[in-house]
């Protein structure tokens, strides 16, 4: 079959064929705490809601639906409207509604998946104009907020909120920024606390702070605010410059913490100086900093990456003090950043530190560690807050059980990271923008699986649905690689590669 030939699909993947993953997450659940979306009512929600994806990895398979699974039990009907929370119990420091802007960037890039953009619609209101406190936590706003709107090309939402994204900025202005003209934040308001290099001048904030001036200067041009999309596009040509030259450590060959009043770096390479690859802000000659996550002596681990080099005198696995260190531990927050990034550096640069195989043996890790043994000696699919990169083992979970902590589990079931979209913007490749565009850029080698199915995927008030199949015997749609809108073969190569698509 060519891109010439007229062919239509319709249901490629069946409901029936994902619905048992839903049936043992259920079944295998304790309900404790139940928001708008309850255990009952889960596979309905699923099945209406989200794209449907089939690979010949099932474990893979399983942690998307898992983590699917996992966000709609997130979904919390407000006064306000719908917001999406970090916890489920009731945790005394989240803000209105139990939320907690920490990790509301991984929402917005998660949850802009779903059919309904009605519950991220409101979410993004909450933070402006229904009482959320977006710079309690660091927290990328008008980036993330723009990657939502991308997808179902929102644009009424975007220029409602401009002026509350460039007050946001403002106040971040007066509070963090520093005669240099970078952003300081302490650690634990990045939502990282106990960490080696600590606080100071991060990586994390400055990139997030780059991210949002880009977004504003993007929905300012969607707004026909001229000059203000040239004054946050200045304000990021500016800050991106400052990253490159005052938080590389040129000897470390790593983005560092640079610390108040000092003007040396702190010599540790930590996991987030990852981030600037996150927002694209490297240039090609950084792109050494990863073969450290290639490294048993820098973050590679069984359950990693870790949050702190190995080979640094201050990494340190312990059950003992604070329950939520970064000092070496695993964190599903920083490893969702850290494959992003590394799509992104596979995507926009030109290197040879990381292949795709490295991506993909980075997200398997990452699938991988969504287990636990239970009880019964079951092993099921689980989302807690740190884990011991070594064995596996939720590290904050069994701190607290020992202390006999409340609220109950705590941490299980936490949404404080992103995976799904991973699979959808990045493995597979679907790169949303505002305009009349379908930007399919995928990450996966043409000869690491013989098959796979993105299918249900809706992106601009259109289904996508994306098909590999070497040789057309496992979908029987046609040999190669194939792009559907709307049911209809908008094009079909032999192998897998970029694709632009106006539709």
């Amino acid at each position: 079959m060519n891109d010439t030939e007229k062919m239509s699909v319709e249901n490629v993947l069946a409901w029936n064929n994902f619905s048992i993953y839903i049936s043992e997450f259920n079944e295998k659940d304790e309900e404790i705490y139940a928001n708008y979306i309850p255990n009952s009512d889960a596979e309905l929600f699923l099945k209406e809601n989200i794209p449907y994806f089939n690979c010949p990895d099932k474990e893979l398979e399983r942690t998307y639906y898992f983590r699917w699974w996992i966000f709609r039990k997130h979904i919390k009907k407000s006064p306000e409207g719908f917001v999406i929370t970090e916890f489920l119990p009731e945790v005394p420091w989240a803000a209105k509604y139990n939320t907690i802007s920490c990790p509301a960037g991984h929402h917005f890039y998660e949850g802009r998946w779903l059919h309904n953009s009605s519950y991220l619609h409101d979410y993004a209101n909450f933070w402006f104009k229904g009482g959320g406190e977006p710079r309690k936590y660091s927290f990328w706003a008008a980036n993330s907020i723009l990657a939502f709107a991308c997808v179902h090309q929102d644009k009424d939402l975007l220029i409602n909120l401009l002026p509350y994204l460039d007050k946001n900025y403002q106040e971040w202005e007066k509070a963090n920024l520093c005669d240099d003209g970078l952003f300081q934040q302490i650690d634990d308001r990045d939502g990282m606390e106990v960490s080696i290099g600590g606080s100071g001048k991060r990586a994390t904030i400055n990139s997030y702070m780059y991210g949002d001036a880009k977004a504003i200067a993007v929905i300012a041009g969607l707004a026909g605010d001229i000059s203000m999309g040239k004054a946050y596009n200045e304000k990021a040509s500016m800050l991106q410059a400052l990253i490159l030259n005052k938080l590389w450590n040129v000897e470390d060959n790593f983005f560092e913490t640079l610390p108040l009043n000092s003007d040396k770096l702190v010599n540790v390479r930590e996991l987030h100086g990852y981030t600037p690859w996150y927002f694209n802000i490297p240039e090609e000659k950084h792109a050494i900093a990863w073969k450290y996550l290639l490294s048993n002596e820098g973050f590679k681990a069984p359950y990693g990456p870790t949050s702190a080099e190995q080979s640094h005198s201050g990494f340190k696995i312990s059950y003992e003090g604070h329950e939520c260190q970064w000092n070496g531990p695993s964190w599903p927050f920083a490893t969702s950043i850290t494959l992003k990034a590394m799509g992104n550096l596979l995507r926009n640069n030109s290197q040879s530190v990381i292949t795709k195989k490295d991506f993909m043996e980075q997200l398997l890790t990452y699938s991988n560690s969504h287990r636990r043994v239970n009880e019964r000696g079951e092993n099921v699919c689980w989302i807690d807050e740190n884990l011991n990169p070594f064995t596996g083992d939720w590290i904050s979970r069994t701190i607290l059980k020992s202390r006999g902590s409340e609220p109950k589990q705590r941490g299980k079931d936490y949404n404080h990271s992103a995976f799904c979209d991973l699979i959808i913007s990045d493995l597979i490749g679907i790169q949303p923008s505002m305009g009349d565009k379908l930007v399919v850029c995928p990450l996966i080698s043409v000869d690491y699986w013989g098959w796979f199915c993105l299918d249900r995927v809706k992106y601009h008030d259109k289904i996508i649905t994306i098909i590999w199949d070497k040789d057309g015997t496992k979908y029987q749609k046609g040999k190669g690689f194939s792009v559907f809108v709307n049911g209809e073969l908008m094009k079909n190569l032999p192998t897998i590669e970029k694709l632009v698509l106006e539709i």
